[in-house]
């Protein structure tokens, strides 16, 4: 006998089918099956594991894990439609335990009455304490819901162990220009849920809308219906024939400006204003120039750049520029990144911005840098030396009796855990790649590799 929808159930089918003209545009075009959803095709593309177990009728309990407009929500809906699930969402941010019993006992009541299931959703659930967590286990456990969680956050450090381990967690990607892009273009012309064709977008101000969006569909779509409402408040204009006719208006640029209260700046992420403005970022920071570093990082994100790709670029600067002269500006820099993502934007501005002063402002050495360079032109010149007998690894008889790791002198066995031995093909013994500079850290690091070279028999200390 096939399984009956609860009448709740079918209410809410039907009005997530037929949205509320009033909605939001972003609501209103929330896709209705899975070949509307845009993007996540790593785990709704055909064949994916995920898909396969839809196709399948069964949805295990799942963390959505995704920036903002990704499509958690969209996707845990689309999960319960296509498996025949009802749907029941909570938001951590509003509910508590008594809210979670409640939709427990109505679920438990469904699963014997009717004998289906119910999907719990749990927006943003990072934002439960252990105890509201604890609460959901057991039910998760004895199968009464099926939990899908949604979150911005590291799922590892917001959700609890047990509620983890009872879950798969599933990364969600911000959305491409692109995929963005096509979202906007469907809700201009859908005549049932979108706006009708009545208003156009001029190619630039899609261009913007899109940039500004950073993946979300959902900030692009409210900004588009925004901006579309003031415009088509003025829709009337007069022909020359002095009669009264009705024109489709575009929106512009400086429309999308007064939506979303930023300036749209010249800036195409996949052009030469992209790659000019890190090259003089990069160059200020290497530079030791603080000010100017700060002005090409703000040019950045105000022109709504990708915050990762700027910070990857710092990394690359601690490790390549600052070098050795200040070691832990490599370890500020990945600090940055993890903050960065961590915490997201806007806020992801302030690490960025500590961490472009603490570069520009640090000593700066490329020795390290050049050091590898001259390494990788000997690899390449001299190809696969042998490895000396004594510096191979012995774990078995058979190595140490063909005489590998004979010889080899421990370090910490000797006056401050120093020996002289060669550690190199004999080809390449007594080259010097590494030549520290006399600024910061990377003096002490001189004066301590001049020390025990002044250790080796018939060695001279470095200029």
């Amino acid at each position: 006998m096939p399984r009956q929808r609860t009448q709740k159930s079918l209410f809410g089918h039907q009005a997530e089918s037929h949205p509320d003209a009033s909605a939001p545009l972003a609501t209103r075009m929330r896709p209705r099956s899975l070949e509307e959803f845009a993007g996540q095709e790593h785990l709704v593309g055909p064949g994916r594991v995920l898909r396969r177990s839809i196709d399948g009728g069964h949805v295990p309990s799942m963390i959505l894990w995704g920036p903002p407009g990704s499509g958690k929500t969209t996707l845990a809906r689309l999960l319960a439609a296509s498996t025949d699930h009802a749907f029941e969402q909570v938001s951590a941010v509003t509910s508590g335990v008594a809210d979670l019993r409640k939709v427990v006992q109505e679920a438990r009541d469904r699963l014997s009455e009717t004998g289906q299931g119910t999907i719990l959703f749990i927006d943003e659930i990072h934002r439960f304490n252990k105890a509201q967590q604890d609460a959901i286990l057991p039910h998760v456990e004895e199968g009464t819901i099926t939990l899908i969680g949604a979150t911005t956050e590291n799922p590892s450090f917001e959700v609890i162990g047990p509620l983890l381990s009872r879950s798969r967690v599933y990364t969600l990607h911000a959305l491409t220009d692109e995929q963005v892009g096509g979202l906007v273009d469907r809700a201009l012309a859908d005549v049932e849920r979108g706006l009708r064709g009545a208003v156009r977008l001029d190619p630039d101000a899609k261009d913007y809308l899109v940039r500004m969006a950073g993946g979300d569909a959902r900030a692009a779509l409210n900004t588009l219906e925004l901006a579309a409402g003031a415009v088509q408040a003025g829709g009337q204009t007069t022909s020359p024939a002095g009669q009264s006719e009705t024109v489709i208006p575009h929106v512009t640029i400086s429309l999308l400006e007064d939506a979303l209260q930023r300036r749209a700046y010249h800036y195409d992420k996949a052009g030469d204003a992209h790659y000019d403005t890190i090259s003089a970022f990069i160059k200020s920071l290497r530079g030791s120039d603080p000010d100017a570093a700060l002005y090409w990082l703000a040019r950045m994100v105000e022109a709504g750049e990708d915050p990762l790709f700027i910070v990857r670029r710092m990394v690359i600067a601690a490790a390549e520029d600052v070098g050795l002269a200040d070691p832990q500006a490599l370890m500020v820099a990945t600090a940055c990144q993890q903050a960065v993502h961590f915490v997201g934007m806007p806020e992801g501005f302030l690490p960025m911005a500590e961490c472009a002063v603490y570069l520009a402002a640090a000593p700066k050495s490329n020795t390290a840098y050049m050091a590898y360079l001259k390494a990788a032109e000997d690899v390449r010149e001299h190809g696969d030396l042998p490895i000396p007998l004594h510096l191979r690894n012995a774990p078995t008889r058979l190595m140490r009796h063909m005489g590998y790791g004979r010889g080899y002198e421990y370090p910490h066995n000797f006056d401050e855990h120093y020996v002289e031995q060669a550690h190199r093909p004999p080809e390449l013994e007594g080259k010097r790649y590494y030549d520290p500079g006399n600024l910061g850290f990377e003096a002490t690091i001189r004066a301590w590799l001049e020390r025990l070279r002044e250790r080796e028999t018939g060695s001279e200390p470095r200029p």
